[in-house]
């Protein structure tokens, strides 16, 4: 079965940091583009950051400058750094892969809290 397992989650004060990780299972990773999604409470879920199996990477005007997303195929994992928080950070992230040849073929994580608050 697909598996994506999030951690780093956390209450950090503005100004912070914090490192979020999604290790994925039953899937072939290499051939998945990689994603962190973000909700806060009452919006809508919001497309944070990207990385595409060729190592691509795109992010919301919002994080832009902030955030940084990565990949470690030999781990099946990926990554994404926040610097500079923002109490407007706050939000439930989401971890989500999307296969390279399968349309509509995508797996989400189970959410992990991200709190910036003094």
């Amino acid at each position: 079965q697909v598996q994506l397992v999030e951690s780093g989650g956390g209450l950090v004060q503005p100004g912070g940091s914090l490192r979020l990780s999604c290790a994925a299972s039953g899937i072939i990773f290499r051939l998945y583009h990689m994603n962190w999604y973000r909700q806060a409470p009452g919006e809508q879920r919001e497309l944070v950051a990207t990385i595409t199996s060729g190592y691509t990477t795109n992010y919301a005007d919002s994080v832009k400058g902030r955030f940084t997303i990565s990949r470690d195929n030999a781990k099946n994992t990926v990554y994404l750094r926040l610097n500079s928080l923002k109490p407007e950070d706050t939000a439930v992230y989401y971890c989500n892969s999307k296969s390279t040849v399968a349309s509509g073929l995508d797996y989400w994580g189970q959410g992990t809290q991200v709190t910036v608050s003094s």
